[in-house]
């Protein structure tokens, strides 16, 4: 609670900045806050005690803690990441202030116990990154991606709001608890519209993790969308998103789980075949990326469709969640830094290698742990879902996502083959701030090592 307090009154102090003349001290005050929240978070997590807050409204037990600190830990990286993002911007106070918001709605989302907060921690993430995806006023791609994602969010938000109010219809709560146990007294007795209420709410969060067929926003605004802030999109949101989602659905609906796992099965199989064969036509990496994301998002749809409320599935999508961050946060940093002329097709990384070897050896080792190949964080990661599936009566959703997944590697190969088979198009050298080259190191460093040992690292989230 302490680490959320702390973002909350950096997002203030960003407001305040412009007034008191201390801009130039925001980067550093950013920093050091993201990482004393880290270690309270850290704290928490050791004492293992859930307080709850604000009349049970939120309360941030062990699993709301490792998805924070995932979420605090990429949000650090992606700060130094965006250090020279900042530095041009003649907003910049604005632009730190929404991302911190955008920060706390995440956190929010970690530890809700109440739909109330559930709806607060969406719209409190989401509006920010509205005005962030169409922050680069002068470029019609990113007002378009901006423009695409409030009315697209906005339709998510009257759906997440209509199922709301049907489940307080139903149940006269909004805590998730006592909600679960009305389910569970009066099973046979439920009205027809606490399960279109249920359908609803499943619906408004397929659409905040892009999963098909509520995927069309995320290819526009992923490629109209400034690259960093694409790249949060795609660590810090879709992490948020997802604990959200295994606390309402693993949690909340476990009880009347045949009303959606069959919707989410169609709806994963749905998103393994457009995404992947989708990724494979584009040209644009950022639009490959953006459908690799969906892809990915339906590997750890399959962890909640498994159902199982033990540490194995828990940990495999806190395990995913990491490995994910890491491998986008490389791969995102390496785009942002070969991509600065504006040509973001897969051209533009040919002859990378002969340009900036290590760049080029990031660049593909990013490439291949999301492709899910040994010995990355990607591997482990699939093999932790497919561990956690085998159990389920959806078996053939694992062939589907081996099937598809080989068509995964074809468009991630691409990439390195353009950058070490291609004939380079410039011989001038590819210069990269230090601060860029210190995160495209760590985190790629950070996948090989958690798929060195990723049996100590899923230990530690274990509870």
């Amino acid at each position: 609670m302490k680490g959320l307090l702390i973002i909350s009154g950096l997002g203030i102090l960003a407001m305040l900045a412009e007034i008191f003349k201390f801009k130039k001290l925001l980067f550093p005050m950013v920093l050091l806050g993201v990482v004393a929240a880290y270690a309270f978070n850290f704290m928490e997590w050791k004492t293992g005690m859930s307080i709850p807050y604000f009349d049970n409204m939120i309360g941030f037990d062990k699993l709301g803690l490792a998805f924070s600190g995932i979420i605090l830990a990429t949000a650090f990286l992606w700060f130094i990441l965006a250090n020279d993002y900042f530095e041009e911007e003649t907003n910049l106070v604005d632009h730190f202030a929404l991302v911190l918001f955008a920060l706390v709605g995440a956190l929010m989302l970690t530890s809700f116990k109440n739909m109330t907060t559930l709806f607060l921690g969406v719209e409190i993430m989401s509006i920010p990154l509205y005005v962030l995806a169409a922050s680069k006023k002068n470029d019609i791609k990113s007002n378009e991606a901006g423009f695409k994602y409030l009315i697209m969010g906005s339709f998510a938000s009257g759906f997440l709001l209509f199922g709301i109010a049907l489940i307080y219809g139903a149940t006269g709560s909004f805590d998730l608890m006592q909600i679960r146990a009305f389910v569970s007294e009066n099973s046979t007795t439920l009205p027809m519209f606490f399960y279109v209420g249920v359908v609803f709410m499943l619906i408004a969060m397929l659409f905040k993790v892009s999963a098909a067929p509520f995927h069309f926003w995320a290819p526009d605004v992923y490629q109209g969308s400034p690259t960093l802030i694409t790249a949060l999109m795609s660590t810090v949101v879709k992490t948020a998103a997802f604990a959200a989602f295994m606390r309402l659905f693993m949690v909340c609906f476990a009880d009347v789980s045949a009303v959606w796992t069959g919707i989410l099965a169609g709806v994963v199989a749905l998103s393994l075949v457009v995404a992947n064969f989708s990724a494979a036509m584009q040209n644009n990496v950022k639009r490959m990326l953006a459908y690799s994301s969906i892809s990915h998002g339906a590997f750890m749809l399959m962890v909640v469709l498994a159902n199982v409320r033990s540490n194995l599935s828990v940990n495999a999508l806190i395990y995913y969640s990491l490995a994910y961050s890491l491998g986008s946060i490389a791969a995102f940093g390496i785009l942002y830094n070969v991509t600065r002329k504006g040509n973001e097709n897969i051209d533009a990384f040919n002859g990378l290698a002969k340009r900036n070897p290590s760049l080029a050896l990031c660049m593909a080792i990013a490439m291949l742990s999301l492709a899910g190949i040994p010995i990355t964080s990607g591997f482990f990661a699939k093999y932790f879902v497919f561990t956690a599936m085998i159990g389920t009566h959806y078996k053939w959703l694992l062939i589907v996502a081996v099937l598809t997944s080989a068509v995964g590697v074809y468009y991630y190969l691409r990439v390195i083959i353009a950058m070490y088979f291609k004939k380079q198009d410039t011989h001038e050298p590819l210069p990269i701030e230090k601060s860029n080259v210190l995160v495209i190191v760590l985190t790629t460093a950070a996948t090989i090592a958690i798929g060195i040992v990723p049996g100590i690292v899923a230990e530690m989230f274990s509870f």
